[in-house]
């Protein structure tokens, strides 16, 4: 019996594909190897991006799902690391196999406590302007979306808030 169009059969040299047929039975595995065979192999380097989630769904015919099943395996063998609001990043080669002190909190919260030591420490005192979303992001290399999220993170707290037209600012006491 011949195979279906864009199935995998065990002498298929196609190690990428994977149909949808084969995503209940294991296309996430398939997919961790393909990928971290590009990984061992050099064609995604250390410290570069891999592309994204849609462009791998598409690559492979999986929905997102099934191939977010297989970028966790990656990451929990410590061969990539997810950076929000960036995408997910092929780490050095010496890191390889370690197993993950503690995973990275989200880079929004980071920069919501560096902001919160900031005001409480009084480097920035009640009434005082926070940098603006743009300083935030060139600052932090991430995403207007990450730095929003980090300001809606103190807002939530009730320590700034937010004057439309004009910025963020420290709330007062």
């Amino acid at each position: 019996m011949a195979s279906a169009p864009g199935s995998i059969s065990a002498n298929d040299p196609r190690e990428d594909s994977v149909s949808p047929r084969s995503t209940a039975w294991g296309a996430h595995t398939k997919i961790a190897s393909a990928l971290r065979e590009r990984i061992r192999s050099g064609v995604v380097r250390p410290g570069e991006l891999l592309p994204s989630e849609a462009a791998l769904s598409a690559e492979f015919g999986v929905v997102r799902n099934t191939l977010r099943r297989a970028l966790a395996q990656l990451e929990s063998e410590g061969l990539i690391e997810s950076l929000p609001g960036r995408g997910r990043v092929v780490r050095p080669v010496d890191e390889h196999g370690a197993a993950p002190t503690r995973p990275k909190p989200p880079q929004y919260r980071q920069i919501a406590a560096d902001l919160r030591s900031a005001i409480e420490s009084g480097e920035l005192a009640a009434g005082a302007a926070l940098p603006s979303e743009a300083a935030l992001t060139a600052r932090y290399g991430v995403s207007r979306g990450t730095a929003r999220q980090a300001l809606a993170d103190l807002s939530g707290a009730g320590l700034v808030e937010s004057v439309q037209g004009k910025g963020w600012f420290v709330c007062g006491g």
